[in-house]
């Protein structure tokens, strides 16, 4: 999608119009550049030069993470809808759809890989500004349910035996259910290790 228009008119108003026209867009959508207000000339125009525009779209971080999901999506031979909404710097998307089962992915790995580039392309300047949640029917929920019933499971096993449990790699968000959950079991230790897509989650004893 373009999201910036150079635009010559007789005057900079036309100019502007034939840039909004271009975007989709309205005045309250972008920034307005008057580069050159263009003159019109002497004596039959002669000595006259075009005014001239850059229209640039603003920002938006709804806009841009659907248009990339779109985009993913299309490419993906899915047709979906897409829901989203801001809440201060969180943007939680759900996409709605046949056969999201392929956009899930074994163990939600489809899903994540999508949401983490989301996250790429909506903080396009490198710095994080905006947190992508990304879901597909429910599967957020459904798979936090999972993850705090383990993450109980395995501390009752590290009690057991005594022994640290490594727990696969996980997203950032996955690793933050674990830490969550277990987070108020004193006599339980819980703490992240590696590099990324490989980080994973450890669980061990606290120390006495």
């Amino acid at each position: 999608m373009t999201n910036r228009i150079e635009k010559t008119g007789k005057t900079p108003e036309e100019a502007i119009a034939a840039a909004l026209t271009l975007l989709d867009a309205t005045e309250d959508d972008v920034d307005i550049e008057i580069v050159d207000p263009g003159a019109k000339g002497g004596l039959f125009g002669l000595g006259g030069r075009p005014a001239m525009v850059v229209v640039t779209r603003k920002f938006d971080p709804v806009q841009t993470a659907k248009e990339f999901i779109r985009e993913v999506t299309l490419a993906m031979g899915l047709s979906v809808v897409i829901d989203a909404t801001r809440r201060e710097k969180y943007l939680n998307i759900n996409v709605v759809g046949e056969n999201m089962g392929i956009l899930i992915g074994k163990r939600g790995a489809t899903l994540d890989a999508l949401q983490y580039l989301t996250n790429l392309a909506v903080n396009r300047c490198g710095v994080p500004e905006f947190s992508v949640i990304l879901d597909t029917e429910n599967y957020r929920r459904r798979r936090r349910e999972t993850l705090e019933g383990l993450a109980h499971n395995l501390a009752r096993k590290v009690k057991a035996i005594r022994k640290p449990v490594n727990l696969e790699p996980m997203s950032r968000y996955e690793r933050h259910i674990i830490h969550t959950v277990l987070q108020h079991d004193k006599t339980i230790r819980t703490y992240s290790e590696g590099n990324e897509p490989f980080r994973h989650v450890v669980i061990t004893t606290a120390a006495k």
